[in-house]
């Protein structure tokens, strides 16, 4: 069951309108709770948020864990004659996903439209980007009359709630603000308590349109150690892979990385000794760790992922175990990083 902490954080982040280039929408509210902790923020000039908590140790290992502050969407392409938007989608969308959905078109003054998809350009042979949406406007002149510009953002509308007894969640967004929210959990957990490394803990910009955030924040922390946050496609309607309820996700492959076998069988044996539930899982896509672990000279890296039924759509959906397991196992991860430990891990 999701407690009331865990879900207000879910529903502040969640209902936050970011897609991939307008992050920072997100920062912004980062930027409030990371300083109530205290911690010093480290920024660049792409965009990504990283709060730091420092170590004692003079010669620390630096940790960084990593979310993306990016949601998938659209933005404006082109304005029709009589009023429609045609879009650009940025991120993996699917037709089946916007069908009968509603949107929210926000111009740059931050003055928001509710449309949706324009049924009858759905043909048997459209692409997604074939799609013209329609936010009410009476023409073109209408739609600039508005300050409807090209690139303004469209963004998914759909409320954050909890189903089943409070057993799951439902909301836009989820990837990745459930890496987000999770970031923030561990900062204030670990708020009064001495690590023996440098944790570095935030938000990276546009995951969604190629890794491009993960591809600059190394240069400018330059960590020894990577854990990405991140949301997987659960398929278990299709296959018996990614299950809902079957715990944290021990990544091994995906299309932009294959993860050492020495920090799988790291994150394998915490979990297994505190009795958090896991699931090897095969990915199709990528995450952030794929830019992360060939930048510089190779990060080590890891993901540290759930599952979700819906992905990229307004009604993605959550287990709270799932969600659970992935807090306390990524808690006794962290506890069982020394400076040594960090070193064996590490080594070639």
């Amino acid at each position: 069951m999701f407690k009331k902490t865990e879900f207000d954080l879910f529903k502040k982040y969640c209902q936050i309108n970011s897609v991939s280039s307008f992050e920072n929408n997100v920062c912004k509210q980062l930027i409030q709770d990371y300083k109530k902790l205290g911690l010093e923020l480290i920024y660049d000039n792409i965009g990504n948020i990283f709060a730091l908590k420092k170590s004692k140790n003079p010669h620390a290992f630096k940790v960084l864990i990593d979310g993306h502050m990016d949601e998938v969407g659209f933005i404006v392409r082109r304005i029709l004659k009589n009023g429609l938007i045609n879009c650009q989608p940025i991120g993996g969308i699917s037709l089946n996903s916007v069908s009968s959905q509603r949107f929210l078109l926000t111009n740059k003054e931050g003055k928001a439209f509710v449309g949706c998809v324009d049924i009858l350009s759905i043909k048997d042979d459209s692409k997604i980007y074939d799609l013209n949406f329609d936010f009410g406007f009476k023409d073109e002149q209408d739609a600039q009359n508005n300050n409807i510009k090209m690139g303004d953002m469209v963004s998914f509308i759909g409320e954050t709630v909890l189903i089943n007894n409070k057993e799951r969640l439902m909301s836009k967004a989820i990837d990745d603000r459930y890496g987000i929210v999770l970031g923030l959990e561990i900062l204030k957990y670990f708020k009064d308590v001495d690590l023996d490394f440098d944790l570095y803990v935030g938000g990276s910009v546009q995951e969604e349109v190629g890794l491009r955030g993960a591809k600059v924040s190394p240069n400018h922390i330059q960590p020894d150690l990577v854990i990405v946050l991140d949301c997987s496609p659960s398929r278990e309607t299709i296959q018996d892979d990614g299950q809902l309820g079957k715990g944290v996700l021990i990544r091994y492959h995906d299309a932009s990385m294959i993860a050492k076998s020495k920090l799988l069988s790291f994150q394998e044996e915490v979990l297994k000794k505190h009795h958090i539930k896991y699931q090897f899982f095969k990915a199709l896509g990528g995450t952030n760790a794929g830019a992360y672990h060939t930048s510089l000279e190779g990060i080590n890296t890891f993901t540290h992922c759930i599952c979700a039924r819906n992905l990229h759509s307004a009604n993605t959906i959550i287990d709270s175990g799932d969600y659970q397991c992935a807090k306390k196992g990524l808690i006794k991860i962290l506890l069982s990083l020394n400076h040594d430990k960090i070193a064996s891990l590490i080594q070639q």
